[in-house]
């Protein structure tokens, strides 16, 4: 157990990254809308995807390299494929994030600044905390904040749980005539993150090892991962329940314009419950968003550097022990100035914003499902290590539900 303990916290910073927009706006959109009708649409995201993200921690920790060097290994055009899926969403992605925190920011500090000024100042805090205590100091602040909204959520779902209507509960598909096909794939496509993440927790596995001269075993790594993976869940459930029960049935909808829809939630349980369980509702959304910043800030510059390195050096062999260089910061200062360009010129609508990011990466996830699952079945990965036969059906069937799904919703764009 101590050498788990020295090795826990990759799988909370994956969380981190995944309890987000998924929870706080795709899931309490989807229980403000339909109650519990949807539940049977976030079980199938979270179980078919499930494959995917355990697949990063499991590579890493039993070669010790990322899924970046398992991508160059099923050839360059894997690598590129990624590195271009990479610079085609980060500044999109990370804009939409920074808004939405940005918006709950100043209204918990009563605020009134520029939504780029306030988004750079978030990125200065997290820059901060990056520069000053690395990875070590990241890990804390993500196990702080997820403990903090984990607490604030469960505490205000609790007082809102004899209010909610369990008879909408449904397994089924919805009809389209009850919700639309693209909030489906809105709803799915971070649920509970995209599948590309995986590549940010097998390189956080390789971080933690650095960080604490310990080699995290793939039985650690698993048990890691899960504990996050099921508290992600979890979560995802308690944000739909409070939306159905606060939401639900009133009629009210959430605004398509950023700065209300990003505040409204807190309103209406101020309204409902008192400014008290207001404010901890204030809390639990910035924790949520903040930690998903966080991670994000440090996942994609972390994830260009280690890609670049490996361009360059054309050998996944050559980048054991490799630890983030020059362009980790050249990247992370990048990404802030086109963030502050994106959201000077297109600070419109928020949810219009996120609706797109989420529904593209649920297009794509198949195709990197498949190279997760090409990686961790490949020659390099050990064969005591490799997924069973089970696990390697369970991922084809995931990867075959998930194409489906996809397919079809860009059929239904084209007739």
């Amino acid at each position: 157990m101590s050498s788990f303990w020295k090795s826990f916290g990759p799988g909370l910073l994956w969380a981190g990254t995944a309890i987000g927009v998924s929870h706080l706006v795709q899931s309490t959109r989807a229980g403000a809308d339909m109650g519990f009708g949807l539940a049977g649409v976030i079980i199938l995201a979270l179980v078919l995807k499930y494959p995917f993200f355990e697949f990063g921690p499991r590579y890493a920790a039993a070669t010790g390299t990322s899924l970046i060097e398992g991508y160059r290994r099923s050839g360059r055009w894997a690598l590129y494929l990624y590195f271009a899926s990479v610079l085609s969403t980060v500044v999109f992605t990370q804009a939409a994030i920074l808004m939405f925190c940005s918006y709950l920011f100043q209204n918990a500090f009563g605020l009134e600044w520029p939504v780029p000024t306030a988004a750079l100042v978030l990125y200065g805090i997290g820059g901060s905390i990056l520069w000053f205590g690395r990875f070590k100091l990241l890990d804390l602040a993500i196990k702080a904040m997820l403990l903090t909204l984990t607490i604030g959520t469960l505490v205000t779902a609790a007082l809102v749980l004899p209010r909610a209507d369990f008879s909408t509960f449904s397994l089924a598909w919805p009809s389209t005539d009850l919700v639309s096909f693209a909030f489906l794939l809105a709803l799915m496509g971070w649920m509970p993150s995209d599948i590309p993440t995986a590549v940010y927790n097998s390189l956080w596995t390789l971080a933690k090892d650095k960080s604490s001269n310990v080699r995290t075993s793939v039985a650690h790594a698993q048990l890691d991962f899960n504990i996050g993976y099921i508290g992600t869940s979890i979560l995802a459930f308690v944000f739909v329940t409070l939306g159905a029960a606060v939401m639900y049935g009133a009629g009210e909808s959430f605004s398509p314009d950023g700065a209300v829809f990003s505040t409204q939630l807190v309103a209406i349980y101020a309204r409902t419950l008192g400014p008290t369980f207001g404010a901890v509702m204030m809390i639990t959304a910035l924790a949520t968003m903040f930690s998903t910043a966080l991670t994000v800030m440090d996942g994609y510059p972390r994830v260009l550097d280690r890609t670049i390195a490996l361009v360059f050096r054309d050998d996944p062999a050559l980048m054991a022990g490799y630890v983030p260089g020059r362009a980790y910061w050249i990247s992370f200062v990048t990404i802030a100035a086109l963030v502050w360009v994106l959201l000077t010129f297109l600070a419109g609508n928020l949810a219009a914003m996120i609706d797109f990011a989420t529904t593209m990466a649920f297009v794509a996830g198949p195709v990197f499902g498949y190279l997760n699952l090409r990686a961790v079945t490949g020659p390099d990965m050990p064969a005591e290590h490799r997924p069973g036969k089970f696990m390697v059906a369970y991922a084809w069937v995931g990867l075959i539900a998930l194409s489906a799904i996809a397919i079809t919703f860009l059929v239904s764009r084209v007739m």
